[in-house]
């Protein structure tokens, strides 16, 4: 990128931080972060012009002020959680949502595939389960697997079980954003198989009250995955005025953020499924309840909030400038 159209892009935001002045820790963290990313990238590309001075003298502004102020690194944690990742749902909700369509497409193919071929299931699933569930299902105890193991083992071996594909499903984004498609592909055909396999027995609404209770944590999850590794592949596939190299670290570093993010949701998935999925006779309204909340949780966190907030941020500039 020249110098002028880089100066040109960012000029209004640096005289904002010059003149906006603010007490705020997390408004003086994110600055500092914002101006230190600019003056490594001026750096690089104009280490000897003015700019780089400029930014530089800058940047130690923001430092000095930071280390005045230091209340910022104890709620950084807690800022990460309630500012940081919801903004970044927002910036890239378009990848998250373009996950969750990649994931219903290929449930769709899953379900219709199993609904026209009686040896699909088989082939995705694998001849031992669907024998096993089909000796459960006649002894009248249908989601008897999840009783089989000690909850502990149980959820240390779905954590990390999940935790892993999450993690290889965020990094294949290197490859041009063509792996998560096709994890996302592949679990969304597997789900659609398994749900569809239920279904043929007779057995729909109950494995929705019962394997969803942690389905939904787990599959969303997986979604929010999937879309961090489309993030993490955009930086390559679209780096815009920004070298490919710049534009992946950029994209990189928020990918990995919303990786991240979404790890806890995953083990608490993982919890619900070892300790509260295998009580598989509990009564309707405390399934609906679990199930409902959960769904209404992962859309207000993920969704809802994180549109609020950019909308509340977004207006404050304009009611800041009106009070000047």
């Amino acid at each position: 990128m020249k110098e002028a159209l880089f100066v040109k892009q960012n000029a209004e935001k640096w005289k904002n931080y010059e003149a906006l002045k603010t007490d705020s820790p997390d408004e003086l963290a994110q600055r500092f972060v914002d101006i230190t990313n600019d003056l490594a990238y001026a750096k690089t590309f104009y280490p000897k012009s003015k700019t780089t001075a400029y930014l530089n003298g800058l940047a130690s502004v923001l430092h000095q002020a930071i280390y005045k102020n230091k209340k910022e690194e104890k709620g950084r944690f807690f800022r990460y959680w309630k500012l940081e990742l919801p903004l970044l749902f927002y910036t890239y909700r378009k990848q998250i949502l373009y996950s969750f369509i990649f994931f219903v497409l290929a449930m769709s193919i899953g379900a219709l595939s199993a609904k026209y071929d009686d040896r699909f299931v088989r082939l995705i699933l694998g001849d031992q389960y669907v024998n096993m569930t089909n000796e459960n299902i006649a002894k009248g105890d249908p989601f008897g697997v999840y009783k089989k193991e000690n909850e502990f083992a149980m959820f240390f071996y779905i954590a990390a079980n999940n935790t892993w594909v999450s993690f290889v499903m965020f990094v294949s984004g290197t490859l041009f954003s063509i792996g998560p498609v096709f994890y996302l592909l592949r679990n969304g055909i597997m789900v659609g198989a398994f749900e569809y396999y239920f279904f043929s027995k007779g057995l729909g609404a109950q494995s929705i009250l019962v394997i969803w209770i942690h389905g939904t944590l787990e599959i969303l999850s997986i979604v929010v995955v999937g879309g961090a590794g489309l993030v993490l592949g955009h930086g390559l596939l679209f780096p815009k005025t920004y070298t490919r190299l710049e534009a992946f670290k950029r994209s990189g570093k928020d990918a990995t953020k919303i990786a991240l993010g979404i790890i806890p949701i995953i083990l608490l998935a993982a919890f619900v499924e070892g300790f509260v999925t295998r009580y598989t006779e509990m009564p309707i309204w405390l399934s609906i309840s679990i199930l409902a909340s959960s769904l209404m949780f992962m859309v207000w966190y993920i969704i809802i909030y994180p549109y609020q907030l950019a909308r509340r941020i977004a207006i404050q500039p304009q009611t800041s400038s009106n009070n000047l």
